[in-house]
């Protein structure tokens, strides 16, 4: 891990410097704003759009010096951004209303949705008696991570699909087994992001034609997935840092989905034990479902409707036992967010 990050440090400014010097102008020569950010999960496929900004210069264009770290679950980077270890991080929003509905005072907020529809998902194998039902996870048994932001709707998702849960068996597992179980057939089915896990399986070997995917957002459940946090703090004494952060972020994701083949080689650069092939794919899968969706076309990428998230916090009193102390606005700011015509993809 500190190898990857050191390479990823070293790429980094490398990329600035180019910037600097081939065409970026002074102000990438002047970045002077440092920051900290943290990622949800390791360098994969969909960490292209970040990993662009910085190559591509676009961080570097608005006075930014901006240092990239994996993470370890889309729940950890939460608190990574609260306490003010990292400036600004990436990480499930429904985990953010969570923390925020316990602690009122915890200085982290959300500035930027990047997946608008998550990825949350129960995957399962045939073989195994998983069908594209939820229904068929009953009586089975199902591995999951603690931090995992996909059994974390559990709860809700059990209710809008009308699963009976009596005779479910839940293992708690780690990140690292997850999709080894399920390829073993020591679990019947796992949670997991549904461009992470799928593919995970695929390079364990399991084919395409064994392998369900039930996603939550299919079956009733409406929430949105990852977002951009802010610490607080850092955002009030840095306003115009944290508005460079996302215009520079719409460009690398615009770029990510303009040419991914651009982004996997950018990510692959930082995590050498990746196949092509199958990280083209997973961007891919994110780009198409969760990233550019119909709403993201519509409306730009980034923002939110406020009635969903509204929506989504009334769920989520199911899922996560909110005690009611958080609406929307206490959630998502997004006064930072460039104009609507900066945030379009192609």
């Amino acid at each position: 891990m500190h190898l990857t990050r050191r390479l990823f440090s070293l790429a980094a400014a490398g990329a600035m410097s180019l910037a600097a010097f081939g065409g970026a102008g002074v102000g990438a020569a002047m970045a002077d704003t440092n920051i900290k950010f943290t990622l949800d999960w390791k360098f994969e496929g969909p960490a292209a759009g970040f990993l662009l900004a910085v190559d591509n210069g676009h961080f570097a264009a608005e006075g930014l010096n901006v240092t990239i770290d994996t993470g370890a679950g889309s729940r950890e980077s939460i608190p990574r951004v609260a306490t003010g270890a990292y400036e600004m991080g990436f990480g499930d929003i429904n985990a953010l209303i969570k923390f925020l509905d316990e602690d009122t005072s915890q200085k982290v907020k959300a500035v930027m949705m990047i997946y608008d529809k998550p990825p949350f998902a129960v995957i399962g194998r045939t073989a195994q008696g998983i069908t594209e039902d939820p229904k068929s996870l009953e009586g089975k048994k199902l591995g999951a991570p603690p931090p995992d932001a996909a059994f974390g709707q559990w709860p809700a998702f059990v209710q809008v699909a009308g699963i009976d849960t009596s005779n479910i068996t839940i293992e708690n597992v780690g990140f690292p087994v997850r999709e080894p179980m399920l390829a073993q057939g020591a679990v019947d089915a796992i949670f997991g992001f549904s461009f992470s896990s799928v593919l995970n399986l695929k390079a364990q070997g399991i084919p395409a034609d064994d392998i369900v995917t039930i996603l939550m957002a299919d079956h009733g459940l409406e929430l949105y997935g990852n977002a951009i946090m802010v610490n607080e703090d850092f955002a009030a004494a840095n306003p115009d840092a944290v508005k460079g952060f996302l215009k520079a972020l719409a460009k690398g994701f615009a770029d990510a989905v303009a040419d991914p083949e651009a982004g996997v080689a950018a990510v692959m650069s930082r995590n050498e034990i990746l196949t092509k092939e199958i990280e083209v794919e997973r961007l891919g899968m994110a780009n198409s479902m969760n990233i550019k969706t119909p709403w993201v076309e519509a409306n730009g990428f980034g923002g939110i409707d406020e009635a969903k998230l509204a929506n989504s916090i009334e769920l989520l009193k199911v899922s996560m036992d909110l005690k009611g102390n958080v609406t929307a606005a206490d959630v998502f700011d997004a006064s930072y967010l460039p104009p609507k015509e900066e945030r379009m993809l192609p």
